[in-house]
């Protein structure tokens, strides 16, 4: 079973920035396509950025595009989330997820392996 810890987090400003990781562990990194999902109080859990096993292919929800930056270093079993430019309305607890395969998505029922979340909180 694969494990999964994100770190990161924290307290920023609005339009401050954060790098988010995620260390994956008990499993062979290359094989899986990586996601970053969030989820804000009282919402549900949404989409944020997809990629796939060898980083050439990424895909992003629409709030986040242009803002946020997803990519992976499989020598470190590492993916990271870098955003830029942060809103209050990014204020969440952020999870990263795994999936073993080819295809990227943005299904939340297609990632089976979660990690725990690290909060990121963004004051105006």
């Amino acid at each position: 079973q694969v494990q999964l810890v994100e770190s990161g987090g924290g307290l920023v400003q609005a339009g401050g920035s954060l790098r988010l990781s995620c260390t994956a562990s008990r499993c062979t990194f290359s094989d899986y396509v990586m996601g970053w999902f969030r989820q804000a109080p009282g919402k549900e859990r949404e989409f944020v950025a997809a990629i796939s096993r060898n980083g050439a292919a990424t895909i992003y929800a629409d709030s986040v595009k242009g803002r946020f930056t997803i990519s992976r270093d499989n020598a470190k079993n590492t993916v990271y989330l870098q955003m830029n430019t942060l809103k209050p309305e990014d204020t969440a607890l952020y999870y990263c997820a795994a999936r073993q395969g080819p295809a990227i998505r943005n299904a939340e029922n297609y990632f089976p392996s979660w990690g725990q979340g690290t909060q990121v909180t963004v004051s105006s």
